[in-house]
């Protein structure tokens, strides 16, 4: 018995719509996995260049903070004492509030005044 010429049968056609379909479905998961992955990437690529950018933005300040120290001179002790004292813990305060000194910093130039 030989098949049937001609044009396919409605089981045929069916078939053929399923592989079709199948087919469309495969390829456009794969192309949505392979755009996700790339966002996934560029986003991950982002996120380090931002943290590096924040890393050299804290070491740049903490050395401005120590040239800043090492520039000043020692506070001297005098009679009246308060207002120099006052004077740098202001100075310091104004550093933390711009963010250029973290809360580690300021507290620990904040012992060294009063210490």
């Amino acid at each position: 018995m030989l098949g049937r010429m001609g044009r396919p049968g409605l089981i045929g056609l069916a078939a053929r719509t399923a592989v079709v379909a199948g087919t469309a479905t495969a390829v456009s998961g794969g192309i949505a996995s392979h755009q996700a992955n790339k966002a996934n990437q560029a986003a991950e690529a982002q996120a380090w260049e931002a943290q590096q950018q924040q890393a050299a933005m804290n070491a740049a300040a903490a050395q401005a903070v120590a040239a800043q120290q090492a520039a000043a001179p020692a506070p001297q002790a005098t009679a009246g004492g308060g207002s120099d004292l006052m004077a740098q813990l202001n100075q310091l305060a104004q550093l933390h509030a711009q963010g250029i000194l973290s809360d580690e910093e300021f507290a620990a130039g904040k012992a060294k005044l009063l210490a």
